[in-house]
């Protein structure tokens, strides 16, 4: 895995700043589970890298909030297939489909405000409220 890591046609995240290890994979798999480490354990180093401006790295640290490790690491694993290229490939697209989501800028919010109407729908609804728990109080004779 020496190749960098292409996210799309601005940004390339280097193959430095990736470190990845084959694990055993848990689950049904036969004798073979035993002997073959085909989970693939993907981490990027993100406080380190310089592929991302800061604005990115805090989007992409958000996103990924679970997948942190204690160093700040985005830890990424694939146990997809029972092959661990293929596992590895996936595992690194996973990380290119985070870092594409932390790319786009969040929208900025358009501010607005309840219409006439539907402040008096609000207010109607609220008097209904109040009168029908009016009328579960004590009886009186």
């Amino acid at each position: 895995m020496s190749d960098d890591l292409v996210v799309d046609g601005k940004v390339r995240i280097p193959a430095s700043d990736l470190a990845w290890k084959a694990v055993r994979a848990g689950g049904p798999g036969g004798q073979n589970v035993n002997k073959v480490a085909s989970k693939v354990d993907l981490r990027f180093d993100l406080p380190g890298t310089g592929a991302l401006d800061t604005a990115v790295k805090a989007r992409l640290r958000r996103i990924a909030l679970n997948r942190l490790d204690a160093d700040g690491r985005i830890v990424v694993t694939s146990q997809k297939t029972r092959d661990q290229a293929r596992n590895l490939d996936d595992a690194r697209e996973k990380l290119a489909a985070l870092v594409r989501e932390a790319l786009r800028p969040p929208k900025r919010r358009k501010r607005t405000r309840p219409s006439k109407a539907a402040k008096e729908r609000r207010l109607k609804e609220k008097r209904a409220t109040k009168e029908k728990k009016d009328s579960r109080g004590k009886v009186r004779w």
